[in-house]
């Protein structure tokens, strides 16, 4: 394909078909949905089998491909929470009567056509998908070449859907995954109103860098753990080895523990034996190397300074001996992404600076940073988590999908 300006004027096309869709049919729409993944889920995972078997088993991004049983059941399952979640549009949010009679509606109003852009994840392609669809946009989907299998399946079944309840199938949409055709979709003004960017830092730099329609981060997650004096260190052994070990291709996944010096020896030697079980391989600064040493941590290395500030998309993570809260800070502050920080502490006073300091769209208190997701905040799934602070900031979810738009009802009025 030399173009994809046919399939953008389609999906400008559909925009009415969907906007106008009754409530009760958006919702019943997706519940169908659902259904119809469950019962398609041995030709899904034959799909997603095609893909992953052409992906080297060491390459980080697998887990984030694969489909299982069980995630397609949890998809399923997230399709039925964003069906029973109010519809963020046309929300009535101000109403007044001015004095010349004008009366001033504001309205909440889907955003319009939304494009992703994402690697490895056919996940997202019916997260988005179902977020478009329930808050009444249109979407553009361009999925990883890694993905391709799955997510034609998937977007095969939405289509079918979509079908039934007499809707532009043009609603939603695979683009395809030629390279040479993402500039044109950067450039598409008149098409796509806003474009996210989901995957590695390398392409949501790309597109903040290339892109003439207006983007929405969803960052990569540079997640740190700070162990300071006061904690309950058995119970922050347990936080910080679930944070790194429980999914650790995901973006709120742990990367850098700092450890206060006052507890430093008797912290790691609780954690070792647990990363360990798990085969993480740790990159330590001088002081917590040789405190790991001496617990024979079997896979350790010497930190080098790109270790902090790196997301490691695996069972890898920095370990950085600091003196102090202060310095713990300043260290985050140099070195977060925004994404999602934590501190274990018994201490109000400190863990409440903690909050307040940071500057991250998620900051925690005695708990995983994997808790940063929509779904387990109560928002459904979600496109990503967005790191910059204008429209969406954390899980960018359903009710972020919309803008804002003024009706206003005159009777003759002329401005003078």
């Amino acid at each position: 394909m030399e173009t994809i300006q046919p399939l953008l004027e389609k999906a400008k096309q559909a925009t009415v078909s969907i906007r106008t869709l009754p409530d009760a049919q958006k919702q019943a729409l997706l519940l169908q949905l659902s259904a119809i993944i469950l019962t398609q889920s041995d030709v899904i995972i034959a799909e997603n089998k095609k893909d992953l078997d052409r992906m080297p088993d060491e390459d980080p991004k697998k887990d984030r491909l694969l489909l299982t049983t069980a995630r397609i059941r949890s998809l399923a399952s997230s399709l039925e929470e964003i069906a029973g979640l109010p519809d963020p549009a046309n929300e009535l949010l101000l109403e007044k009567l001015l004095d010349n009679g004008l009366r001033v509606q504001k309205k909440t109003v889907p955003l319009g056509v939304v494009g992703v852009i994402y690697e490895s994840r056919p996940n997202v392609t019916v997260d988005v998908a179902a977020l478009c669809i329930r808050s009444g946009n249109v979407c553009v989907l361009r999925g990883g070449t890694d993905a391709f299998y799955t997510n034609t399946i998937l977007v095969q079944l939405i289509q079918d859907i979509l079908k039934q309840f007499a809707v532009d199938i043009h609603t939603v949409q695979l683009l395809p995954t030629d390279r040479s055709l993402v500039a044109e979709m950067l450039a598409a003004v008149k098409y796509i109103d806003i474009i996210i960017p989901r995957g590695s830092q390398q392409l949501i730099e790309f597109v903040r860098a290339n892109s003439r329609v207006p983007v929405i981060e969803t960052g990569a997650g540079v997640c740190h753990t700070y162990v300071e004096k006061t904690a309950d260190l058995q119970q922050a052994a347990a936080i910080v080895t679930n944070a790194k070990v429980s999914r650790p291709s995901v973006c709120n996944a742990l990367d850098t523990v700092l450890v206060d010096e006052a507890v430093a020896a008797d912290f790691l030697a609780l954690l070792a034996p647990q990363l360990a079980h798990y085969a993480v391989d740790v990159y330590a600064d001088p002081l917590a190397y040789s405190l790991l040493q001496k617990n024979n941590y079997p896979q350790l290395f010497v930190a080098q300074p790109e270790d902090f500030g790196r997301e490691f998309l695996s069972l890898k993570c920095s370990v950085k001996v600091v003196p102090d809260t202060s310095a713990a800070l300043a260290h985050i502050q140099t070195y977060s992404s925004r994404h999602s920080e934590a501190i274990i502490s018994r201490d109000t006073v400190v863990s409440e600076r903690f909050l307040n300091e940071v500057d991250a769209a998620a900051v925690y208190v005695n708990a995983s940073t994997r808790f940063t997701d929509g779904g387990v905040f109560g928002l459904g799934a979600e496109i990503g988590i967005s790191t910059q602070k204008l429209h969406a900031r954390g899980p960018f979810a359903l009710e972020k999908l919309v803008t804002e738009k003024w009706f206003v009802y005159g009777n003759g009025q002329v401005r003078e």
